[in-house]
């Protein structure tokens, strides 16, 4: 059964006491500072052009609306990285599934890879460029300008059986034997870890790719063979 995918989300938990704690007496020990530096200057100021209390009324001020704006970013990125967090562990469950995605797939030898090209509309020509993991061309194949599925079956230019491993799918779309589209087209591959990198979530694949959580198009059980655009 294959599964339209959408975002996961998650709630943000409570911020810890102790990274709270740790934003608090930064700011704590930045205003003791502030506070000596405005002391200073009160002490050292020359009395026959004393500083008028509006000037010292205005730096709190802005002192008070640096401090907000800490605070302010400090929040976001703690609430980034536990949407990151709850977001991977709403993946989990991907792990063991199919996903649908640009990048490279792992042929076992004897079952077809299925590719999902997307050539131009406005190709006249199509033709998928077959790469092993060396990045050598094994193969060239002619495909029609349409979106369907195609299944690989695992084949260089000779007609041989290649060895098992990672290939990459390129396909290239012409018009009048220019090339004015080269992507590399969308296969299955299945999910064997998830990660976070950063506040994004990455689904590490069965040839070891990392695959960024929201450029996956579509979800699988695995040998169902069902397709979804």
């Amino acid at each position: 059964m294959t599964t339209e995918v959408s975002s996961a989300s998650a709630g943000v938990t409570p911020r810890p006491a102790s990274a709270a704690a740790r934003g608090g007496t930064n700011l704590t020990s930045d205003f003791d500072t502030f506070i000596k530096l405005l002391t200073a200057q009160a002490k050292y100021q020359d009395p026959t052009e004393p500083m008028d209390n509006t000037e010292y009324a205005s730096q709190l001020a802005e002192f008070s609306m640096v401090e907000q704006q800490v605070l302010t970013n400090d929040n976001l990125g703690f609430a980034l990285d536990q949407l990151g967090l709850g977001n991977m562990a709403a993946l989990t469950g991907w792990v063991g599934m199919e996903v649908r995605s640009a990048t490279a797939a792992h042929f076992d030898g004897t079952n077809a890879v299925n590719i999902a090209p997307n050539p131009a509309a406005s190709a006249d020509e199509v033709t998928m460029i077959v790469r092993n993991s060396d990045g050598d061309e094994v193969n060239r194949i002619d495909l029609p300008v349409s979106a369907d599925p195609y299944d690989w079956d695992g084949t260089n230019f000779s007609g041989d059986t290649v060895p098992v491993g990672s290939y990459s799918f390129v396909v290239e779309s012409k018009v009048d034997g220019e090339v004015v589209l080269a992507e590399m087209a969308e296969v299955y591959s299945s999910v064997r870890e998830t990660r976070m990198q950063g506040n994004d979530v990455v689904l590490i694949n069965d040839t070891g790719a990392a695959i960024l959580a929201t450029s996956v198009t579509a979800l699988r059980d695995p040998g169902s063979g069902q397709e979804e655009a």
